[in-house]
């Protein structure tokens, strides 16, 4: 029997532990797991957000991840022109795309060459959107934070 191949594709930025369970339960659901990384450009194009971290070190990050066996740049919107690339067997989601439309035309489109979807839970106590709320608030108007003196430090955003 071939080795099942699964393919978890994200931004990854603001690594978390959201990411970190995706990539778990997928490696637990396959034999090789291949994490795509979306690109700087795409996540513009798509999301209309830059990524704070850089591609190349959030493939690095999610590249030394032990469930991941794979990671490659994600380039392309289209994920049956992936698959065509590729030949994974699952590919992994997170539940927020269950029953949406987006999540219901890729299920069809997989269906189409034989890809099972599977969803995860979506972490939504921590998110890298809230972090990067977050990021803004810190980045923002200055902030007042206590220094290790004990004495009030003011921290300018840059």
């Amino acid at each position: 029997m071939s080795p099942r191949i699964g393919y978890a594709a994200g931004a990854f930025d603001l690594f978390h532990v959201g990411h970190l369970n995706i990539l778990k339960h997928a490696k637990a659901s396959c034999d090789y797991l291949i994490a795509g990384v979306v690109s700087d450009e795409m996540l513009l194009k798509n999301k209309g957000i830059s990524p704070v971290v850089p591609l190349n070190e959030r493939l690095e990050i999610v590249r030394h991840i032990s469930y991941v066996d794979e990671a490659r740049a994600e380039v392309v919107s289209d994920k049956l022109e992936t698959w065509r690339s590729i030949r994974f067997d699952v590919f992994f989601k997170g539940d927020d795309w269950r029953g949406t439309e987006k999540g219901q035309q890729l299920e069809r489109e997989f269906a189409e060459v034989g890809v099972e979807v599977v969803y995860f839970p979506y972490t939504v106590h921590t998110s890298s959107t809230r972090l990067r709320q977050a990021l803004d608030l810190l980045s923002g108007p200055a902030v007042r934070l206590p220094a290790h003196t004990g004495e009030p430090a003011e921290v300018h955003g840059t």
